[in-house]
């Protein structure tokens, strides 16, 4: 319990002189060893008090180098809205253009790799069948800001020019276009928020602290006919994005 308190004690005052610009933006902070002597407190304190401001987005770590403080990085919003899917383009990058900011993104998809249990579940196929999976990672302005892994079952886009989500024809247009190009109508997608902490995979990818607040978001999209056509595990990072849902109602 001291130790808890001197972590929180210790915390406060590294925010405070972050708040009066003692230690600005690309500040490197002195050495765990110096600021212990400085507090009073044990290197582990200044660790833990360290990490909760990194997990916080107000330090960052730069491996072999030290703890610096970070540049300040706006919040961007994400719009989560069926009707955007129903548009050309791409909606993360018109959430983007709406901030004023550049948006890109990477992918990778693997063709053929065989749906492991939750996946399958999720697509009503039998565990094992080849799908096609895509990993992404978007950036606004350079910046890290959204993690997504997408799994298609193979056998849907098989042999089409749309097979591969980023390659091809309609590259970057989305699930409903790319499904309407093999003639199946999507109709419906269904997602699930959850909180969680980011892992270490995770962090490294969005430049935060292993265990920060992120939002996971499992969508799965269906055809008229309630076959799932693709679904996919979101991570959106709590300091870096704010989720806005944008439901309209018919008339």
């Amino acid at each position: 319990m001291r130790e808890q308190s001197s972590t929180r004690r210790v915390a406060d005052k590294f925010r405070k002189r972050i708040a009066d610009q003692e230690w600005a933006p690309g500040y490197r902070m002195p050495s765990r060893g110096e600021l212990a002597q400085e507090y009073g407190v044990t290197e582990a304190v200044i660790r833990r008090a360290q990490e909760a401001l990194i997990v916080e987005g107000l330090l960052e770590g730069r491996v072999g180098s030290g703890t610096y403080v970070a540049e300040p990085r706006e919040r961007v919003r994400v719009v989560r809205s069926p009707e955007r899917e129903r548009t050309s383009g791409s909606a993360f990058e018109a959430d983007m253009a709406a901030l004023g900011k550049r948006a890109t993104w990477e992918s990778r998809s693997d063709a053929m790799v065989p749906a492991p249990a939750d996946i399958a579940a999720r697509l009503g196929i039998p565990e094992g069948d080849y799908c096609v999976r895509t990993t992404y990672e978007y950036l606004a302005n350079d910046k890290p800001v959204q993690l997504s892994t997408s799994w298609e079952p193979y056998s849907i886009t098989a042999g089409s020019l749309v097979v591969m989500p980023e390659a091809g024809p309609l590259a970057g247009e989305g699930v409903v276009r790319r499904m309407a190009e093999v003639g199946i109508k999507v109709t419906r997608a269904a997602e699930r928020p959850e909180p969680g902490h980011a892992d270490a995979e995770e962090a490294n990818l969005l430049g935060i602290q292993k265990g920060a607040l992120v939002t996971r978001i499992q969508r799965t999209y269906y055809s008229d006919d309630g076959r799932a056509v693709e679904t996919a595990d979101i991570v959106v990072p709590t300091a870096l994005c704010e989720i806005v849902y944008d439901v309209s109602f018919g008339s």
